[in-house]
């Protein structure tokens, strides 16, 4: 009976286009985040900081910026792993080639970096489209892998290959290295998580964003009509792959503190990212946000469920995990292609007349 639109009325287009038009939504919206950034960080324990808060922060910053280059722009790409060692990469040098630099900006640096590279690597989107696209951004993730892994200057030709991350702080409090507490991972990812968000709602409902829809909608189209499809379809790559980037250099410095881009930020990376944004939904801010919480979750819950309560091997629940991905993969493609966005948007509407009949 709260979700109701009655006597919610606009005196402006301003106040009619805004992200959430209805007062409800908006109060959800500021309650959710005043909890996630005041509240939460208090209540849960590591084991959860770890497990689930601070890799679903992150991934929805990789699953925002493949949304827009796929689902908004409808370019295909299988290359987020590479983009993500890119940002992983680019804040290592930083870090230790510039000590006096504070992680904000090392973040946000090695986002326009990977935003440059993924510039490079979306030239072949001008003349290739679909199928041929998917497998150049293939080859840019195998190139890039290959790179960081051969050229020993990348990880200041240490012996093992690895690189791990030096300590920082802000404002005293360590935000990487190994004496770092995980509700300070967490606000730190949060920081990025509601700035990325902001920026792409705006980006997305914008004069940009629509040039990108019409470009996934009908590329010829959309240039008969005035768009430039040389600047609409780079300025997609850039976003996403700026995102990307700081997800990649979050997922190194704030979360894992060390890593090897084989292992790390593989196919397997690309693919995880991917299925993300089509089990949360394509074109979809929410969606990005859904898919990676539902993914993040689902070996947590897994694992709780099949190890710990009923005693299954750990092999078999890693399999289940596969299984229950895939199905769900081709549930989606066949029966709602937008995702959970898609439910969600049904079950608003159906709430907004509740109880009368749809």
């Amino acid at each position: 009976m709260l979700y109701r639109e009655a006597g919610d009325f606009k005196t402006s287009y301003t106040a009619d286009s805004q992200t959430f038009p209805i007062k409800f939504d908006r109060t959800a919206y500021w309650l959710l985040l005043i909890a996630a950034a005041v509240v939460l960080p208090f209540l849960v324990n590591d084991y959860w900081a770890n497990a689930f808060l601070v890799p679903f922060l992150i991934y929805a910053i990789a699953a925002i910026g493949l949304n827009i280059l796929t689902g908004y722009c409808g370019q295909v790409s299988l290359g987020t792993g590479g983009f993500m060692a890119v940002g992983a990469y680019a804040s290592y040098k930083l870090m230790t080639a510039f000590p006096w630099l504070d992680m904000v900006t090392i973040t946000i640096l090695s986002g326009f970096i990977t935003a440059a590279v993924g510039v490079l690597f979306g030239l072949p989107s001008l003349r290739i489209k679909g199928f041929y696209l998917a497998v150049a951004t293939l080859a840019a993730q195998f190139f890039l892998v290959w790179m960081f892994n051969r050229v020993g200057w990348f990880y200041n030709y240490s012996a093992s290959g690895q690189i791990n991350a030096p300590e920082r702080a802000i404002f005293g409090i360590n935000v990487t290295g190994p004496n770092t507490e995980a509700w300070a991972q967490y606000l730190f990812c949060l920081l990025f998580v509601v700035a990325v968000a902001w920026v792409a709602r705006n980006l997305t409902r914008g004069a940009v964003g629509r040039q990108w829809m019409a470009i996934r909608d009908m590329d010829i189209a959309a240039e008969i009509i005035g768009v430039n499809p040389l600047r609409a379809k780079l300025s997609a790559f850039a976003v996403s792959s700026f995102f990307i980037g700081i997800s990649g250099a979050l997922f190194f410095t704030v979360y894992l503190g060390a890593v090897e881009v084989g292992e790390v930020y593989g196919i397997t990376k690309s693919f995880l990212v991917l299925f993300m944004i089509i089990i949360g939904g394509l074109g979809s801010i929410f969606g990005s946000f859904a898919g990676a919480a539902f993914l993040v979750m689902l070996p947590v819950l897994l694992k709780l469920i099949g190890v710990d309560v009923l005693g299954w091997p750990t092999d078999i629940v890693a399999h289940l995990n596969l299984v229950i991905v895939g199905a769900l993969i081709v549930f989606f493609l066949v029966k709602e292609p937008h995702g959970l966005a898609a439910f969600w948007g049904v079950t608003k509407e159906k709430l907004r007349i509740w109880p009368f009949p749809h």
